[in-house]
């Protein structure tokens, strides 16, 4: 069974920093590129960074500079570190798994996804 399984998320001040980490299980994790989402309150999905097998990256212009996508794929583990955290990033954050995908930013091509956990910033 496929497992995504998010967790670090929690209430914080504006400024400061949250660890998100992503557990995957049930597939092969290093064969799978991997990105991280978020949905706002009454907002649509938004594509937040995505990190490709050879580990290259790609960010959001909203979280560039902030966020820091790795993988870890001896824990078949996920991370986004977030830094400088404002209110405006307050959602519910997903990860996700994607393979042989051609475009890494349609939430489309990902086979699978986590349940979620909520981030709040405070201001």
């Amino acid at each position: 069974e496929v497992q995504l399984v998010e967790s670090g998320g929690g209430s914080v001040q504006a400024g400061g920093s949250l660890r998100l980490s992503c557990t995957a299980s049930g597939f092969t994790f290093d064969e799978s590129a991997m990105g991280w989402y978020r949905q706002p309150p009454g907002a649509d999905c938004e594509m937040l960074s995505t990190i490709r097998i050879d580990g290259g990256t790609y960010y959001a212009d909203s979280v560039k500079g902030r966020f820091t996508i790795t993988r870890d794929n001896a824990k078949n583990t996920l991370n986004l570190q977030m830094d400088t955290l404002k209110p405006e990033d307050t959602a519910v954050y997903y990860c996700a798994a994607a393979f042989w995908a051609r475009n890494l930013l349609q939430p489309g091509e990902y086979n699978y996804w986590g349940q979620g956990t909520q981030v709040t910033v405070s201001s």
